[in-house]
């Protein structure tokens, strides 16, 4: 077979990739619908469930709680979205968030200046990070789950070497909480403290919503995992657009950073480790593919929620913390079984 016969079904590829990336066309009919259905159901089920068995899980305070903890996990869940769409994995994305957090608390303390080159330094951290395991992947052909889990541990033990081994904390810039803690919503309906850390979460979704559909960084995320040979034989540059996707990936784990840094008021080196598993575990829930070529950020979000809402009930439930992790690990289990099942009816 010769290129010019492989040229229409490359480009075929693109095509239905970008279909796929469409929100609107046949929606309801699709598998990931329903995925996103079940989903939304489960996530509902979860809230009733432990509105009955615990009093407490109702209370403000609880439920600021859960939403603070999902504009974390939810904003590495869509970083890790597009790299799980594109057919790779990033095993990082924690300890990439707790780096961009000891960056913004060297330029922010240490160095003392303003707030926004704080945030700028740690999103253009994440990115180059990202960039970084990007050119891993795809100019050396380290395979993804090599390259993260490498770049993983190499994050981990710089976050300790650049901030001594102890927490960074933000005393010294007031306006930091601002970012995660205050409540804008709150403010004007005193009724909804809603933190803004979780309105960032639906500001990056409803833009990595965007991108993934209109752009066409969005369909060549999904063109690649749907099929990277097609795309490459089409005259794409893959390396280039695997790159980009990874630097987006870095730059929403900056954003996540400056979201924990802000709610604990500190950059925690030791903290990050273990994330990336409920963000994976939110992305595989919500409805993405592990194989690659489908997913939706709308999905991831259900995913975090759901992640967040179990957590938290176990923990009001005064269940044991290894026991958590035991449910946490099933509910991954299952989630990527699920995945291997719809994969199986849709092949």
């Amino acid at each position: 077979m010769s290129v010019s016969d492989i040229q229409p079904a490359a480009n075929a590829a693109v095509a239905g990739a970008s279909d796929q990336a469409s929100p609107v066309k046949r929606l309801w009919f699709r598998p990931a619908a329903r995925q996103k259905l079940l989903a939304f159901a489960s996530l509902i089920a979860l809230v009733v469930f432990f509105g009955f068995a615990s009093p407490n899980f109702f209370q403000t305070d609880n439920l600021v709680s859960i939403l603070q903890a999902t504009a974390v996990n939810g904003v590495l869940a869509i970083a890790s979205t597009f790299v799980i769409i594109s057919g790779g994995i990033d095993l990082s994305v924690g300890t990439l968030m707790t780096f961009c957090a000891v960056v913004a608390g060297v330029v922010l303390t240490y160095w003392g200046l303003p707030l926004p080159l704080g945030i700028l330094a740690a999103i253009a951290a994440g990115a180059l990070v990202g960039m970084t395991s990007g050119s891993l992947v795809a100019k050396l052909k380290v395979p993804p789950f090599i390259a993260t889990l490498g770049m993983m541990m190499l994050l981990k033990g710089l976050s300790l070497v650049i901030s001594g081994t102890k927490p960074i904390y933000f005393s010294d810039t007031p306006n930091f909480s601002v970012i995660s803690q205050d409540s804008l919503i709150g403010y004007f309906v005193p009724a909804l403290p809603i933190p803004n850390g979780v309105l960032i979460l639906f500001l990056v979704a409803l833009v990595a919503a965007l991108v993934l559909a209109k752009t066409p960084l969005g369909r060549y995320t999904f063109a690649l995992g749907s099929n990277e040979e097609a795309v490459r034989l089409s005259g794409v540059n893959v390396s280039f657009w695997k790159i980009v996707i990874y630097a987006v990936n870095g730059a929403i784990c900056g954003i996540a950073g400056l979201i924990i840094a802000s709610r604990l008021n500190s950059a925690q080196p030791a903290l990050g480790q273990g994330y990336e598993l409920d963000a994976i575990a939110a992305v595989v829930i919500g409805g993405t593919s592990l194989s690659g070529g489908r997913g939706t950020v709308i999905g991831t979000i259900i995913g975090a929620f759901i992640m967040s809402v179990l957590t938290n009930g176990l923990r009001i439930l005064s269940v044991a913390q290894e026991w958590q992790t035991v449910v946490t690990g099933a509910i991954i289990i299952l989630a990527v079984y699920t995945d291997i099942l719809r994969r199986g009816k849709n092949g």
